[in-house]
């Protein structure tokens, strides 16, 4: 979060309690009996009933679904999240105009989210997560799975807190109570046994349990299904960095004259003329709005993940120690966590801060309202610097004054790291096959740009950085 401080054993779906629901407590003025799901009470999480609609379309209907309850000792209980800001979007001015510790645009967009819904399926569990300490994507066998796959809103959230801590909010998916691919065996809960922990998304289809989607939601589900997206965004953007609870003045940096063949920076150097007219006129682009709706093919599986919840400490160059561990008086929370702000990222480093006029510009002159806006709208779209559609130079915008500092004082650019960049590169492969250097070097545009980040947003435990396995065409590496 790029400005806040820096977050027969059987594995089945389980159905035990739900026939014991109550209504335990009424969290933020929701109905918990009507949403389903776990409630915090007296005597620790109780059951609802679960929720889920019949949403058919070409190629079937998804599965029904009920919360499984807690396992107990010895086992896992596998959630997922989108942390808080999938339940809140990113306001702007952030609430009591906290620009410390929340997460926002420092552009000065409000983000609205009004879906997010992910496909999730293969939460596998390895023996030796530690198995080298230089290759995070090494461990040992397979000793136990739990298969989807699971279609779930994290905008709705859950009724479990979220590993992260209140308000993040979780929803249990399933139980691993043994190793089902070794044995049955009972997991080892002795002090220091640690297995690894991994999951995927995948491509939606109607082979899927449908934890939380309504019928209102049955038309973007059928649109993931058709596109192969594994996630989509759905929401609305505005711009609010002139609202007069926003005690900052947006300031913007000089990015060279306007006009198709302006300024291009190279490679380090976001340092180039200033505009011939003293500015670039953001008014265009901030008069509108924007309705998007963000899918990402881009099935990855994130591997062997690290786990801020384990005690212990971590391998060199690593925030947290890996896997998870069974406990001999409870069960241990594996939660997959699906952060929001990875696709908006300024960088492919973790956290860097989120922005909108990027993607605001390319539809600069537009008449549409609101305006719709598409993944697929990027093709062909260059990042590094950026320009607006009309070929202007596009500066860096900063309405939050001191809490941020652009990367440079020139021209906006977003920055690859070590992935190379090539305009005229070429992609080939094969979605569900592993990524490979051969098939696809470089990142070409903003669509390969967007895709790379967002398929890094897989989590465990809310902080607990995975191995990146990608299964779709791009630069290989874990990056």
């Amino acid at each position: 979060m790029p400005l806040h401080p820096w977050r027969p054993g059987v594995l089945a779906i389980l159905f035990s309690g739900l026939a014991s629901a109550t209504a335990a407590c009424n969290l933020n003025g929701v109905d918990d009996a009507a949403l389903g799901g776990y409630v915090e009470g007296g005597g620790g999480l109780v059951a609802t009933s679960s929720v889920t609609a019949v949403i058919s379309g070409v190629g079937g209907t998804l599965k029904t679904f009920a919360y499984p309850g807690d396992p107990g000792p010895g086992a896992f209980y596998v959630t997922i999240s989108g942390e808080s800001n999938a339940l809140t979007g990113y306001p702007f001015p952030p609430p009591d105009n906290d620009f410390t510790t929340t997460t926002y645009m420092p552009d000065g967009w409000q983000f609205e989210i009004f879906e997010y819904i992910v496909n999730v399926d293969k939460v596998t569990l390895w023996s030796d997560p530690d198995l080298s300490t230089t290759d995070q994507s090494q461990h040992g066998p397979q000793v136990a799975h739990l298969d989807g796959p699971f279609v779930v809103d994290l905008h709705k959230g859950g009724l479990i807190v979220g590993q992260g801590g209140y308000p993040e909010r979780a929803t249990p998916l399933g139980a691993i109570t043994s190793q089902n691919d070794n044995g049955n065996a009972s997991f080892d809960t002795s002090n220091g046994t640690t297995y690894a922990f991994g999951f995927s998304t995948v491509p939606a289809t109607y082979d899927a349990y449908n934890v939380n989607l309504d019928a209102t939601e049955a038309a973007d589900f059928a649109y993931m299904v058709e596109n192969g997206y594994s996630v989509l965004y759905v929401g609305q953007a505005t711009w609010n960095g002139d609202s007069p609870s926003n005690p900052n003045t947006c300031t913007q940096t000089n990015a060279g004259p306007p006009g198709p063949d302006a300024g291009a920076v190279q490679e380090g150097d976001a340092s180039v003329a200033t505009y011939a007219d003293g500015g670039y006129d953001f008014g265009p682009i901030d008069k509108l709005t924007f309705a998007f709706r963000l899918g990402f093919s881009t099935p990855t599986n994130y591997v062997n993940c690290q786990n801020m919840s384990l005690q212990g400490m971590p391998l060199a160059g690593e925030d947290y120690p890996r896997g998870v561990a069974a406990s001999p008086s409870q069960s241990t929370t594996a939660q997959v966590t699906v952060h929001m702000d990875h696709p908006f990222w300024e960088s492919f480093q973790e956290d860097t801060p989120v922005h909108w006029d990027n993607i605001a510009a390319q539809y600069v002159g537009s008449t549409e309202d609101p305006v719709p806006v598409r993944t697929e709208d990027f093709v062909g779209v260059p990042f590094h610097p950026w320009f607006d559609r009309a070929g202007t130079p596009l500066p860096w915008r900063n309405c939050v004054g001191s809490f941020y500092t652009p990367p440079g004082d020139g021209q906006m650019f977003f920055s690859t790291l070590s992935v190379p960049i090539d305009p005229h590169g070429t992609c080939t492969g094969t979605v569900g096959q592993p990524a490979t250097d051969d098939d696809c070097p470089a990142i070409r545009d903003y669509y390969d740009y967007i895709r790379y980040t967002q398929s890094t947003q897989g989590h465990l435990n809310s902080q607990g950085l995975c191995f990146i396995d990608r299964q779709y065409p791009a630069p290989a590496g874990g990056s």
